[in-house]
């Protein structure tokens, strides 16, 4: 499939690719053409609405920080379509973008390419979570401007401080900070207990949480100052029901090793664990070690919010409902201090 070029709100499509390969993904789609630096590009105009779409149906875009591959997107976009309550559009990374933040492409073209996903108009994007939800919502890629978005399902949890580097969030939060409702959604995956069929269940698991607040957007109640953080227990088939939380101070403490090969000190995956798995490949060794110190990630510990926070409720077996806003404001003790010490900076 030919892929298309994001820039200064234009789309574009590759020279040379073939423009009918988009026919599976969209039809009646307009293009002009233009010139820049004598070379001949295709600018799409719109592309056109989802041809199993219902004229009273919610649409709802998808995006999420694993990548547009991952099991977790996949048996979301299954579970939605499968409902046939909603309109479905996909924008989410061509590749695994975890633990990436807020981040945002600056100075680069983002490249978009259609994917066949049933039931949804879909693109894999150059870029991040948050690139991805900006330029889904911008009506540069789909006609209209969705609903709802949902950023999920991750693969690992999203609570206490993890939210802050979480990319699956950022999806969200890039919606809520230009006045469109958003979730993000996040699974408690651990290794060896955890299986694919469970992404299913958690987005089944979250289909009353997605109608329910769909249904508070087309009366217009639903509150403009905050997103949904959304996260699913382990064991979701016998998950306790709905628990609103807080966001608490929960975090992974990370460490650093010098290493002189790839495979050394293990990989870090992303619900912030080590591969305990040992490669079976041939080390591959740096090779510009002599002018240069190589060095990964590594866990060396935790921090546990004993509250009634997220985490721990969690851990309980709730699925946790966190309202988060994107303000980053410090504890009322500490803006008592500074207003009284910032007073006395002057006189230093």
């Amino acid at each position: 499939m030919g892929e298309l070029i994001i820039a200064s709100k234009s789309i574009a499509i590759i020279k040379g690719r073939n423009t009918s390969d988009l026919d599976s993904v969209s039809r009646n789609v307009n293009v002009s053409f233009w010139r820049q630096k004598g070379r001949r590009e295709i600018t799409v105009k719109s592309i056109a609405k989802m041809s199993s779409g219902g004229g009273d149906r919610p649409t709802v875009m998808v995006t999420n920080d694993d990548g547009i591959d991952a099991p977790g997107i996949r048996a979301l976009l299954h579970v939605l379509v499968s409902s046939n309550r909603f309109n479905v559009y996909v924008c989410a990374p061509d590749s695994e973008n975890s633990a990436v933040s807020h981040s945002i492409t600056w100075q680069k073209p983002l490249f978009a390419k259609p994917v066949e996903i049933g039931g949804t108009v879909a693109f894999a994007v150059s870029g991040t979570p948050a690139d991805c939800t900006s330029l889904g919502i911008s009506k540069s890629l789909f006609t209209s401007v969705p609903d709802l978005v949902i950023s999920g399902i991750n693969m690992g949890s999203n609570c206490g401080y993890h939210i802050i580097y979480s990319g699956t969030v950022a999806g969200a939060r890039e919606a809520f900070l230009n006045g469109i409702a958003s979730i993000s959604i996040s699974y408690d995956w651990v290794g060896g207990k955890s299986t694919i069929d469970d992404f299913k269940l958690a987005a089944e698991a979250c289909l009353p949480i997605i109608c329910g607040l769909l249904h508070e957007i087309k009366k217009k109640t639903h509150p403009q100052n905050c997103f949904l953080n959304v996260d699913i227990p382990t064991d979701v088939a016998n998950h306790k029901g709905y628990r609103l939380t807080n966001q608490g101070k929960t975090m992974v403490k990370m460490g650093w090793r010098q290493v002189t090969s790839e495979s050394e000190g293990g990989k870090m995956l992303s619900t912030m664990t080590m591969e305990t798995s040992s490669s079976s490949g041939s080390e591959s060794t740096f090779a510009n070690l002599k002018h240069e110190l190589a060095f990964k990630r590594e866990v060396k510990g935790s921090q546990v919010d004993n509250s009634d926070t997220d985490y721990n409720c969690l851990r309980e077996g709730y699925i946790t409902v966190s309202p988060l806003g994107a303000l980053s404001l410090a504890e009322m003790e500490s803006q008592a201090y500074f207003k009284q010490w910032l007073a006395g900076v002057s006189a230093l």
